[in-house]
């Protein structure tokens, strides 16, 4: 009897295991990130450091002809710097190791205008060591902005200054480990130093940097890095620094030509399509929202009392990670080389809003039901995907059908003012459109209507909604969902 037993079962086991393999996967969508691009959406927040001479002559952007010894922090101290961040609930640090004005925060062979000729450290500091070594030991993803202009250079203009941009980028990418982000600022060519000139210098900045070769160099030397410029390669720039996506935004783009142009060049877009990014758009370039703490990019100390309030951050994120985007906070340190009090105390208290906005997520205490699960297969596909906390997980309903509800129930009312939701990107952005439902008074009741869902999708809704049950509809999408993650706070 028992040897039967043992039989039925492990028939009934192959059985199972046989069906569970005939259940496949839904097929992708569209274009598709790469594991760099996910990798990307998933540190979700960074900060983007501004430091230079400039911080020192009280200016927004440096003309490239200050003395190398004008930088001379008293206190400089980048794990404050990056404990702030952290506390702010950021996960990345982009440190700008040339901004326009030319001036190198590394000993570099390339240009005499560096860090080594400023005193600080009697010459023997290197600012991008630091900045990398104190985001590692913070668990912080490291990246590096240099600037492609370079107000100081007397070569700018000529091939020979390309040839030294990339030699400062292979320093870059040789010396400080594996980067996430190498960011490419849009501003070049005009008035500058240049090595005494004093002139404008106008390039086109689609053809003079040979991008394509420069490129090549990254992705050999740091494939993981995500290249981020105006209109994208890996990132594309939101189009404001505002650090607002819109309300629909895609992560897939399609670049498209400059007014008066036939097409759009590499490093060229109308820029006012950029928040919105394509719909079913040729490449996967997510938008990458950027905005200062305070009122620019660089320390002044006028603007002590102007810093952004942990509200105001906080309706920011919900424009830009809330819209399937990246969030890139500037932070300015001040003359000692730290970032100011005022600075520290809205980064503490944005975090804080954040952990107590989403600490209890009720979609993981509701009972879930789906009208349709993929295969008939809840172990693979079905409800408890959504609340697992694996981003590798999803939810999905076969092919045909494109339409379906989720409904989250609980045995007492609560009140609820988020929606959090996200969709599967290994499979591609696939929800166009969906709306929310309460269930009140006896019937469900629409309470919101969102669009894009792409990374994350937040919803804040009108107001507070007490309620026993919730209902997500999708309403729009040219195949099955892949939902990865639901959350209701």
């Amino acid at each position: 009897m028992l040897n039967r037993l043992h039989l039925f079962f492990g028939c009934l086991f192959s059985v199972s295991t046989a069906v569970l393999a005939q259940v496949v996967p839904p097929a992708p969508y569209g274009a598709l990130p790469s594991a760099r691009q996910l990798a990307w959406h998933e540190t979700e927040m960074y900060v983007l450091i501004h430091f230079t001479p400039t911080t020192f002559e009280n200016k927004e952007w440096g003309y490239g002809d200050a003395l190398p010894t004008l930088f001379h922090p008293t206190a400089f101290d980048a794990p404050q710097i990056v404990r702030a961040a952290k506390a702010g609930g950021f996960r990345g640090l982009v440190f700008v190791a040339k901004h326009h004005d030319g001036f190198a925060l590394w000993p570099t062979a390339t240009t005499p205008y560096n860090i080594s000729q400023s005193g600080w450290k009697n010459g023997q500091g290197d600012m991008v060591a630091e900045f990398s070594q104190a985001s590692r030991a913070e668990g912080f993803r490291f990246g590096i902005y240099c600037s492609p202009w370079d107000r100081n250079n007397p070569h700018y203009g000529t091939q020979e200054y390309v040839r030294i941009y990339r030699e400062q980028l292979k320093e870059l990418y040789t010396r400080y480990g594996p980067l996430f982000m190498s960011w490419h600022d849009g501003a070049n060519g005009g008035d500058g130093y240049y090595g005494g000139t004093r002139e404008k210098r106008q390039i086109d900045n689609a053809t003079y940097y040979g991008w394509d070769t420069t490129w090549a160099m990254t992705r050999q030397l740091q494939p993981d890095a995500c290249l981020f410029s105006d209109v994208g390669w890996d990132v594309r720039w939101v189009g404001n620094e505002k650090g607002e996506a819109a309300e629909t935004s895609w992560s897939t783009f399609t670049a498209m030509p400059l007014p008066g142009k036939a097409k759009a060049g590499p490093g060229e877009s109308n820029y006012r399509l950029n928040p919105v990014g394509t719909r079913d758009g040729k490449n996967w370039m997510p938008a990458e929202c950027d905005v200062p703490l305070r009122r620019g990019w660089f320390y002044h100390p006028e603007e002590d009392t102007t810093v952004k309030s942990p509200e105001k951050l906080f309706e920011i994120y919900l424009k830009s990670v809330g819209r399937g985007g990246a969030l890139d906070l500037g932070l300015a340190p001040d003359r000692r080389g730290q970032l100011h009090e005022s600075d520290v105390k809205a980064l503490e208290g944005f975090g804080a809003l954040l952990q107590k906005t989403f600490a209890r997520n009720l979609a993981s205490e509701a009972t879930v039901k789906a009208s349709h699960t993929r295969g008939q297969s809840p172990e693979l596909f079905g409800v408890s995907r959504l609340t697992d906390g694996d981003r590798l997980t999803y939810w999905s309903t076969d092919d045909h059908v494109q339409l379906p509800a989720l409904t989250f129930h609980w045995q007492q009312q609560h009140e609820l003012r988020y929606l959090k939701i996200r969709e599967h990107l290994p499979l591609g952005q696939r929800v166009g459109s969906f709306e929310v439902d309460a269930w009140q008074d006896g019937d469900w009741k629409s309470i919101a209507k969102g669009s894009s869902i792409g990374a994350c999708r937040i919803l804040r809704f009108e107001k507070a909604v007490r309620t026993t049950g919730i209902r997500i509809r999708i309403t729009d999408a040219p195949v099955c969902p892949a939902i990865s993650e639901v959350g209701l706070y």
